[in-house]
């Protein structure tokens, strides 16, 4: 009888840490491995399953990490292998999992393949691993722009142009070389084989690409039909560990297109983008919830339910603008916000989130209540958005400052020195501020951590007016929340946990709450 692993992937609350901003073991002002040891006990207490690291690989660091220069090793900014090795082998010990972040569209411009693609010059096979083309009447091969701003080819010494669809500093892969799918599969297994129990593949949608092909209606580098061949492949060395979990980070409109990725033998899971972008708005995140389960339920695939990460608007600062949507293309830096009405929603969006059906993110410093911090000083900003939008767009560094640990002063316990700095106002937020205050964000975040641990299974909606979303887990379990302008009667039940007061027996505006309840 074949050996049977845990699905833990299928219900777990998942914690991302950007290393660079959690905790500093050297007193740098930056982030590492060290300190990330020391507050392991925080995210047990905290409740987590598992962590998801941002990369942590040798780079220039061009964009954050990930323009890798290194699949194989630890920038010695964050520590070494055997200290990443230590790392795992710790958290393994309290009951966490780790996912590493594998980045596999691009690599560093310091990445050996590419150095000698440059200097071995046209013809090289280290150039077929990249896509490099000639120009076409004097510039580049064609049209095309990278997601950061700007033309995605830079011409070279020798006149060839290679792509990148992101800064510069980032060449492409080039997936249809053999070569490239035998170095990824190695490094699956290299890290696999140090303990790592998942795999966040990023930007997992636009590896298959073709710059020559003629118009066929479909996008001409993401989501190319090619790209499912990769990751059968993937699955295939993932299942050979066992317990081992691929996750794609997947921005597709389109829920089929979407799907396939879920498909049997090839993702496990994959974010849930449309929940996080949604607008706070009943009929909006109830569309998105029906269609994220319809989605999954037909796969056996289970949803993952995100607010935030390190690419996106935090969410007291987004959830308190009159347009409480998200956009990659229009973040709204420095549209008027209502913190508190922010930070209200916030708290509801969690215990919404926290009680879906599948799998749950937070974001570092989500669980503080962190809000986006858009007046950095300029000089700070380091984010290539800000530089190649022209100095249009301030990038994400914003939900990137360092987290606020202890003390009345910055950095707040982040270690001797942040390298962004963290507002003063986040003295009432650090985490031994919020730790014994039972109104806090943070004790929000370990009941409902810990409460979702026993939830039944099944889900089905509630009818309720406009404005307010209720469902149930089981017969056992309610979650209401009030997106409307009126208070609502709270349903027969036990109060197990409301993300804010109740008056008068009716749950307020922007506020959710849990029940223990025996039917409808």
């Amino acid at each position: 009888m074949p050996e049977t692993f845990p699905e833990w992937w299928r219900d777990a609350a998942i914690y991302q840490v950007y290393p660079r901003s959690f905790a500093d073991g050297t007193g740098d002002g930056i982030g590492d491995l060290g300190g990330l040891r020391a507050r392991l006990p925080y995210l047990v207490e905290l409740g987590v399953d598992a962590l998801w690291i941002n990369p942590w690989y040798p780079s220039p660091m061009a964009d954050g990490g990930y323009d890798v220069a290194d699949y194989r090793d630890i920038d010695p900014v964050f520590g070494t292998l055997a200290e990443a090795e230590k790392l795992i082998a710790e958290a393994h010990g309290l009951g966490l999992r780790i996912i590493i972040d594998v980045v596999p569209n691009h690599c560093s411009d310091q990445h050996a393949w590419f150095r000698r693609a440059l200097r071995e010059g046209p013809g090289s096979p280290f150039r077929d691993r990249f896509w490099f083309r000639p120009g076409r009447d004097g510039g580049p091969p064609n049209d095309w722009q990278s997601i950061f701003g700007g033309p995605a080819w830079t011409q070279v010494p020798d006149g060839e142009w290679y792509l990148h669809l992101f800064a510069p500093e980032q060449p492409d892969f080039n997936w249809s070389d053999p070569l490239v799918r035998e170095e990824f599969l190695d490094i699956l297994r290299f890290w696999f084989d140090r303990g790592a129990d998942g795999i966040r593949i990023d930007s997992a949608a636009v590896l298959v690409k073709d710059p020559d092909a003629a118009p066929d209606g479909l996008d001409p580098y993401t989501d190319r039909d090619g790209v499912h061949e990769i990751y059968r492949e993937w699955r295939r060395v993932a299942d050979e560990y066992g317990g081992r979990a691929l996750i794609g980070e997947i921005w597709l409109p389109d829920q089929d297109r979407f799907a396939a990725y879920l498909a049997p033998g090839e993702l496990h899971t994959a974010f849930n983008f449309d929940f996080l972008s949604s607008p706070w708005e009943a009929p909006a995140l109830r569309r998105t919830i029906e269609e994220t389960l319809a989605t999954h339920t037909p796969l056996n695939a289970p949803p993952t339910w995100v607010l935030s990460n390190h690419d996106v608007t935090r969410p007291p600062t987004r959830f308190g603008r009159a347009d409480t949507g998200f956009s990659l293309a229009e973040r709204n830096h420095g549209a008027p916000t209502d913190l508190a009405l922010g930070t209200r929603r916030a708290r509801a969006a969690a215990l919404l989130a926290m009680a879906l059906p599948g799998s749950v993110y937070v974001y570092q410093g989500e669980e503080l209540g962190l809000e986006e911090v858009e007046d950095l000083p300029l000089d700070k900003l380091q984010d290539p958005i800000w530089r190649r939008s022209g100095h249009t767009d301030r990038g994400r560094d914003g939900c990137r400052v360092p987290l606020p640990w202890s003390g009345d002063e910055p950095p707040f316990g982040f270690g001797a020195d942040s390298w962004l700095p963290q507002p003063a106002h986040w003295r009432t937020l650090t985490a031994e501020a919020q730790s014994d205050d039972p109104g806090s964000m943070l004790t929000l975040y370990r009941q409902a951590l810990r409460l979702r641990r026993e939830l039944p299974a099944s889900f089905t909606w509630r009818a309720t007016p406009d404005g307010v979303l209720a469902f149930d887990r089981g017969d056992t379990f309610t979650c209401v929340v009030n997106l409307g302008e009126h208070p609502y009667p709270v349903p027969a039940g036990e109060t197990l946990l409301a993300s804010g007061p109740l008056r008068n027996g009716e749950l307020p505006p922007d506020t959710a709450i849990w029940l223990s309840s025996h039917g409808s």
